[in-house]
C-alpha cells in the first residue's frame, strides 16, 4: 500500500513541477509579449526565468538520465538558484523606482554586485564542490551536501530576499490609493515565493529523507503553494506598464491562463498518469492517450467558451457597469466595416441581375453636394459625366416618386432606376429623405416586369436601401470616433503617475518633451481628417498647444479656427522651394497633404492624380502625418523661430 502511495505522490510530484515550469514560461512570455518596455515587466521575466530553469531541471531529473547528464542537470539547476537573490532585489527596486523613487546610484551598484555574486555561485558549482556535493549510485541521485560556500549562499539569500521585502514595504508606503496598496500588498508577499520556491532545501534535508512519504507530501504541497502563488503573482504584475483600463487587463489575463496555461497542463495531466497504465477501456495506453489529449482539449475549450462571459461579469465586471459594457460589446457585434457593406451590395445587385436577367446593376449615394457610385456588376456602368452633369436633375427625377409608390420605376438613359429612401432619417416636413438611387440594366423600351419579378424586387430594393443607409450611418459613427478617440488621453500609465507620492525631483530627469508621441500622432491624423470641421478639430487636444493659444487672438478666439491656421503653415512648412510638381518625390508629402485634406478628394482619386497605388498612398500619407507632427512639435518648442513668425505688414 505504501508502494502504490508512494508512486502516487511521485506523479502528483511531477506533474506539479511540470505545471510550474508551464506557468512560470507562460507568464515569462505573457509579460515580455505586453509590457517589454516596463522595467517592472522585464525584471519580473528575470525572476520567472530562474523559476522555469530550476522547475526544468526537477523535471529532467526525474526523467532518469545517465550519470554525467543528471550531475550536469544539478549543477546546471544553479543557474536559477544563484540568480533568484539578485533577480529578487532587482525587481524590488523596480518597484520602488515605478513610484517615484528611483536609485541615486546605491541601489543600482547593489543590484550589479548582486548578480556578480550570482555569477561566482555559478561558475563555483559548476566547476567545483564548493557549493554543492552530489552523491550518485548508478543513475540514481543519493545525497546532495553542502559545500564550503553554501552557508555563504544562505547569508547572500537571506540578505537579498529580506532587503527585497523592505523596498517593496517602502513602495506599498508610497502608494495613495487604495487599489495601489493592495496590489502593492500583495506583491511584497507573493514576490518572496519564487525565491522560497527554489531554494534548495534538498541541500539541508538530504535526498535520502526525500524518498519519505512525509517528505513527497511536504514536497507536493510547497509545489502545489508555488503554483498559487505565481498565480497570485501574475495578477498585480499585470497591471505595470499597461496603457489599458484595468478590466481590460484583468480580462486579457484571465483569457490567456483559462486557454493557455490552463490547457497546456490539463494535457500534460493526463498524459503523465494515463502513461503508466498498460490498458484503459480495453485499448493499449499509447492508443488511447492521443484520444484523451485531445478530447480533454477539446472540452475544456468548449468550457472556457461556455463559462468564460459569466466569470467575467463575476469576476471583472462591477454591477454599474454592465449596461455601458453591453452597449459597447453590442456596438462591436452590430458594425461592419466599410469594405463589409460594399460586399453586401454586390451581393444584393447579383442576386437581382441573375433574377431578372440583365448583365448590369449599379447603386449610387446621393448627398446634398454630389451622386457618387458605391457598388456596380456588370461591364455597362453609367457613365461619371452623366452622374456629375444631370446630379441635380436626376435628385429631381427620383424625388418624384413618392416612399410608397407601388410603381417607383423610371428609364434614365439605358437603365431602369428606382429611388432609396431613408426609413430612419426624415426632414423638415417629416417627409423620407433620399439617400441613393439602384438601377439595373434596362430590357426592353418599357418597364415590363411582371408581377412577381415586382414583388421579389421590391425585396431587393428594400435591402439595397438598409444596407445603403447602414453605410451612411457607420460612416458618421467612424468619423467620430476618428476624430474623438485620440482625444481620449486617460490610459493606465496617465492614472499610474497620481496613484504614488511625488518622487524625488532632483533624481528624475528632466523631460524635455513630454508629449506622448504615438498619440500626438493621432490627434494630428484626427485634425487633418476633419480640416473643414467635426471632433477631430473641435474637440481636439492639439488646443492646448501655446503656439494655438497664441494664435487664438489672430483667429476671433476660436480654438479651431486657431488649430487650422497652424497646422495650415505646418502643411506649407513641408512645402518645396520652385515649381510645384505633382509627380515629383520631394513634393510628394506636400501633394498629399494639401490633395487629401485640405482639397478632401478621396484617397483613389488622390493616389491616381499622384501615380500611386492605394497601399503605397497610405503608407507615404502616414509619412505626411508624422511630417505635420514633428513640425507642430517643433513649432511648440521653438515658438520664436521662423516658423511661428506673423507675417510682416506689408
Amino acid at each position: 500500500m505504501d508502494t502504490v502511495f508512494k508512486t502516487l505522490l511521485n506523479s502528483v510530484n511531477e506533474t506539479l513541477t511540470t505545471a510550474i515550469v508551464v506557468l512560470s514560461a507562460s507568464m515569462l512570455l505573457y509579460n515580455l509579449s505586453r509590457n517589454l518596455r516596463n522595467r517592472v515587466a522585464r525584471t519580473s521575466g528575470i525572476v520567472l526565468l530562474c523559476v522555469t530553469i530550476v522547475s526544468m531541471c526537477d523535471v529532467l531529473i526525474s526523467l532518469g538520465p545517465n550519470r554525467d547528464t543528471l550531475e550536469n542537470i544539478i549543477r546546471s539547476q544553479w543557474i536559477g538558484i544563484a540568480f533568484i537573490p539578485a533577480a529578487t532585489f532587482h525587481l524590488s527596486d523596480a518597484l520602488l523606482a515605478s513610484t517615484g523613487l528611483p536609485s541615486r546610484g546605491r541601489r543600482r551598484r547593489v543590484t550589479r554586485f548582486l548578480y556578480f555574486i550570482g555569477v561566482l555561485f555559478i561558475i563555483a558549482a559548476a566547476f567545483s564542490d564548493l557549493i554543492i556535493k552530489p552523491s550518485i549510485r548508478g543513475t540514481e541521485l543519493v545525497n546532495i551536501t553542502g559545500g564550503t560556500l553554501f552557508w555563504v549562499y544562505v547569508a547572500y539569500f537571506l540578505a537579498a530576499v529580506g532587503t527585497a521585502y523592505i523596498n517593496v514595504q517602502r513602495a506599498k508606503q508610497r502608494c495613495l490609493t487604495r487599489d495601489t496598496r493592495r496590489r502593492m500588498g500583495y506583491l511584497q508577499y507573493a514576490m518572496l515565493t519564487p525565491a522560497l520556491g527554489v531554494f534548495p532545501y534538498s541541500v539541508l534535508a538530504g535526498i535520502s529523507e526525500t524518498g519519505s512519504v512525509g517528505m513527497l507530501i511536504m514536497v507536493n504541497i510547497a509545489n502545489a503553494a508555488l503554483i498559487m502563488m505565481l498565480l497570485f503573482l501574475s495578477y498585480p504584475l499585470s497591471f505595470f506598464g499597461s496603457m489599458q483600463p484595468d478590466r481590460v487587463v484583468k480580462t486579457d489575463l484571465l483569457r490567456f491562463m483559462l486557454r493557455g496555461p490552463a490547457t497546456g497542463l490539463l494535457a500534460l495531466a493526463v498524459i503523465l498518469f494515463v502513461s503508466p497504465a498498460t490498458r484503459i477501456v480495453g485499448l493499449p495506453s499509447d492508443s488511447f492517450i492521443q484520444f484523451a489529449v485531445v478530447g480533454v482539449v477539446l472540452l475544456w475549450q468548449w468550457s472556457v467558451a461556455l463559462l468564460l462571459p459569466l466569470l467575467e461579469k463575476r469576476l471583472i465586471f462591477s454591477d454599474e457597469d454592465d449596461d455601458q459594457l453591453e452597449k459597447l460589446q453590442t456596438m462591436s457585434e452590430r458594425l461592419l466595416t466599410r469594405s463589409d457593406l460594399l460586399q453586401l451590395l454586390d451581393a444584393i445587385l447579383s442576386a437581382t441581375c441573375d433574377y431578372l436577367q440583365v448583365n448590369a446593376a449599379f447603386v449610387a449615394a446621393i448627398t446634398p453636394t454630389e451622386v457618387e457610385t458605391v457598388a456596380i456588376i456588370g461591364s455597362t456602368a453609367p457613365k461619371a459625366s452623366w452622374l456629375d452633369e444631370e446630379a441635380g436633375s436626376l435628385r429631381a427625377k427620383l424625388s418624384e416618386s413618392t416612399f410608397d409608390a407601388a410603381q417607383p420605376l423610371q428609364v434614365w438613359h439605358q437603365y431602369w432606376i428606382v429611388p432609396l429612401w431613408s426609413k430612419r432619417s426624415t426632414d423638415e416636413l417629416g417627409s423620407a429623405i433620399l439617400i441613393g438611387v439602384l438601377g439595373i440594366q434596362s430590357r426592353a423600351n418599357e418597364i415590363n416586369l411582371t408581377e412577381e419579378e415586382w414583388s421579389v424586387f421590391r425585396k431587393e430594393i428594400k435591402r439595397t436601401a438598409e444596407t445603403l443607409e447602414d453605410l451612411r450611418l457607420q460612416s458618421e459613427i467612424y468619423a467620430a470616433l476618428e476624430g474623438l478617440l485620440p482625444q481620449i488621453s486617460i490610459t493606465r500609465s496617465r492614472a499610474a503617475e497620481v496613484e504614488f507620492k511625488p518622487g524625488r525631483q532632483a533624481d528624475v530627469e528632466a523631460d524635455t518633451d513630454s508629449i506622448d508621441k504615438e498619440q500626438f500622432n493621432e490627434q494630428v491624423k484626427a485634425a487633418l481628417k476633419h480640416y473643414w470641421g467635426g471632433p477631430g478639430l473641435t474637440s481636439s487636444g492639439l488646443q492646448d498647444l501655446k503656439i494655438v493659444r497664441n494664435a487664438m487672438r489672430e483667429n476671433g478666439d476660436n480654438p479651431a479656427r486657431a488649430l487650422r491656421s497652424v497646422i495650415q503653415k505646418a502643411i506649407e512648412h513641408q512645402r518645396p522651394q520652385g515649381e510645384r510638381k505633382l509627380l515629383s518625390p520631394e513634393w510628394m508629402v506636400y501633394n498629399i497633404l494639401e490633395q487629401r485634406f485640405i482639397e478632401r478628394l478621396k484617397v483613389r482619386d488622390t493616389a491616381n492624380r499622384l501615380a500611386l497605388s492605394e497601399p503605397d498612398f497610405y503608407r507615404k500619407q502616414k509619412v505626411a502625418i508624422s511630417a505635420i507632427a514633428n513640425t507642430l512639435l517643433e513649432m511648440e518648442q521653438n515658438r520664436n523661430d521662423d516658423l511661428n513668425q506673423p507675417e510682416t505688414s506689408k
